[in-house]
C-alpha cells in the first residue's frame, strides 16, 4: 500500500533525504575500479533523462522531502547541458553538490558560484603522476591537482575521494593524510568495493582498521577522532594542528547502512535503493507515460534491505554471483 506521508521512509524507518542523480554514463577517465578496460555499453541517448526530465523528476523528490542533491556520473561535467541542468536545479530548495574527477572544473567555476554549488567531491586515487595514469588509464594528474587547488583558492568545500587498493596505492595513505596539513581539505579513504567488471579481489581490500593502524603508528596521540553526523558515511579523524581532516568510508569491513539516507537515480532514470543492489525501478518510462511516480518511489525505498542489498556478511559480499549482475560503478553514478 502506498503511504504518501512516508514516501522516503523504508521498512527500517530510515528516511532518505539525499538524492544522487547520475547525469551520464560517460567519463573522460577509465579508472580500473570503476569501469571495465574496454568501457561499457552506453545507453542510447533517447533512453537517458533530458535536462527537463532531470529537473521534473528531481522536483518530485524535493516536494516529498529530499533536501540534498548530488550530481554524479560517469563524469557529470562531460554532459554538454550541465549548466542548464544546474541552473534549473538551483530553483529547488535543496543543497546542491557535485562529484567529479576535476578535469573540467576550471571551465565551470563561474557556474558553480552563480548557482550556489559549493560542495565538490573530487576523485583522486594517487598523488603520483605515474600511478595516477596507471589507475585512470589517462595521463591527467597535473590537470586534476591544479583544478583541486583552483577550487580551494575559490572558497569551495572540497573533499577528496580516494579508493584504496592494496599493492596499488596503499603506500600513499600517509601522503594523503599529510595533504591535510596545509590544505583545508577532507580526504576520504574508500574501501575497494565489488562491481561488475572491476575484478574485485578481497586481497586488495585495505580495511578501516588497517588505515587507523597506519595513522596511529605514525601520529600517535596526535590522531584525533572527530564526531560524525547523524547520517555519516565516513568516520572522521584529523591530525592535531593540521588544517584539514580525513575520513574512512568502510562499506566493506564496517558498513554504515543503519544510518544511510541515500537514494540513487541513474542517468537512464532508474532508482537504485542501494549502491550494491541490482534491483532497479524505472521512473523515466513511467514519467514519459504521464503516470505518477510517488507510488514507485515509495515501493523502491520501502523495500530497501537492512544491509548492502542483503549482503549482510562477508561471505555473501565475496560471492561474485551477487555483484557481477549489478552495473559497473560508472553506470550507477557512485
Amino acid at each position: 500500500m502506498f503511504n504518501s506521508a512516508k514516501i522516503l521512509t523504508d521498512q527500517f524507518d530510515r528516511v532518505h533525504k539525499y538524492l544522487r542523480i547520475s547525469l551520464t554514463e560517460k567519463c573522460n577517465l577509465r579508472c580500473t575500479y570503476c569501469m571495465p578496460a574496454g568501457g561499457i555499453q552506453l545507453s542510447p541517448k533517447s533512453h537517458l533523462m533530458s535536462h527537463e526530465e532531470v529537473y521534473q523528476i528531481a522536483k518530485i523528490f524535493v516536494q516529498n522531502g529530499v533536501n540534498k542533491i548530488r550530481l554524479t556520473g560517469g563524469e557529470p561535467l562531460v554532459r554538454k547541458d550541465f549548466t542548464q541542468i544546474l541552473a534549473q536545479l538551483s530553483h529547488l530548495n535543496v543543497t546542491l553538490a557535485l562529484t567529479t574527477n576535476a578535469l573540467l572544473v576550471d571551465q565551470y567555476i563561474d557556474d558553480f558560484k552563480k548557482y550556489h554549488l559549493n560542495k565538490i567531491n573530487v576523485s583522486l586515487d594517487s598523488l603520483k603522476a605515474g600511478k595516477f595514469a596507471q589507475i585512470t588509464r589517462r595521463n591527467q594528474f597535473q590537470k586534476t591537482y591544479d583544478n583541486i587547488l583552483l577550487l580551494l583558492n575559490n572558497g569551495f568545500e572540497v573533499k577528496i575521494n580516494t579508493v584504496l587498493m592494496k599493492g596499488v596505492n596503499d603506500d600513499e595513505i600517509l601522503d594523503f593524510i599529510n595533504l591535510t596539513k596545509d590544505l583545508d581539505i577532507n580526504v576520504r579513504f574508500i574501501e575497494f568495493m565489488p562491481f561488475d567488471g572491476n575484478k574485485w579481489n578481497q586481497k586488495q581490500l585495505v580495511s578501516q582498521q588497517e588505515i587507523i593502524n597506519i595513522a596511529t603508528e605514525r601520529f600517535g596521540n596526535k590522531l584525533i577522532k572527530l564526531s560524525d553526523g547523524p547520517n555519516y558515511i565516513a568516520r572522521h579523524f584529523k591530525i592535531e594542528a593540521y588544517k584539514g581532516q580525513f575520513g574512512i568510508i568502510s562499506s566493506v569491513s564496517n558498513p554504515f547502512c543503519d544510518v544511510c539516507d541515500r537514494i540513487r537515480l541513474t542517468a537512464d532514470g532508474k532508482i537504485k535503493n542501494c549502491l550494491f543492489s541490482n534491483i532497479e525501478t524505472d521512473l523515466l518510462a513511467k514519467f514519459r507515460a504521464g503516470e505518477p511516480l510517488e507510488p514507485l518511489i515509495y515501493q523502491a525505498i520501502y523495500h530497501k534491505k537492512a544491509v548492502r542489498a542483503g549482503m549482510d556478511n562477508f561471505d555473501k559480499l565475496k560471492d561474485p554471483n551477487r555483484h557481477t549482475n549489478n552495473r559497473s560503478m560508472t553506470a550507477i553514478g557512485g
